[in-house]
């Protein structure tokens, strides 16, 4: 290199120095706001999911016969099938022996306690490719009947408001989304 062109060289390396030395913390700053934005946003997150009126959840785990919490030692459930990447399905019986509707339906780990029963996600199909295909029922322990409220096609669904003879679920299948509102 002759040495105008070594000048050229040093004085080009001190100005991109000098600009990485003075944006370097304002792009830090921005990468550190933008974390505790997150942050922030995500702990509203948590607390407004827990001031929503869904009852008291359920989450089985994979085991043998499991008693569900919040049953009353009532029902207990069973895997029946994982789909890779996916939910489970469960087999669900009364713990008292008593022959029951839920002998003869799989049904998804989300299970919503309420004061009229049980809200469970019946599974129509064990087949992978159609799911999801869920009829969301009320399962009433004291008369032993299991009650179709709606039918769901995402795994993504919650119960949003509860009025006195009246349901509202929320889903959201990854593109769109709704609101279904059933009456008890």
């Amino acid at each position: 290199m002759n040495k105008v062109q070594l000048f050229f060289h040093h004085l080009f390396r001190f100005i991109w120095n000098g600009i990485f030395i003075i944006s370097y913390p304002i792009l830090a700053s921005f990468g550190l706001v933008f974390i505790g934005l997150t942050f922030v946003f995500s702990k509203l997150s948590q607390l407004l999911a827990s001031l929503r009126p869904e009852g008291k959840k359920v989450v089985i785990k994979d085991s043998d016969w499991e008693v569900l919490p919040h049953s009353n030692e009532l029902l207990e459930a069973k895997l029946y099938k994982q789909i890779l990447f996916g939910p489970s399905g469960f087999q669900m019986r009364r713990k008292d022996g008593v022959p029951s509707v839920l002998n003869d339906h799989v049904f998804g780990n989300k299970i919503r306690v309420i004061e009229e029963g049980f809200i469970l996600e019946k599974w129509n199909t064990l087949d992978s490719k159609h799911m999801p295909d869920f009829d969301i029922c009320l399962y009433n322990p004291d008369e032993d009947s299991l009650r179709s409220l709606t039918q769901i096609k995402s795994f993504d669904w919650h119960v949003s408001e509860k009025a006195e003879n009246e349901l509202s679920f929320k889903w959201f299948d990854g593109t769109q989304g709704g609101e279904v509102k059933v009456a008890l």
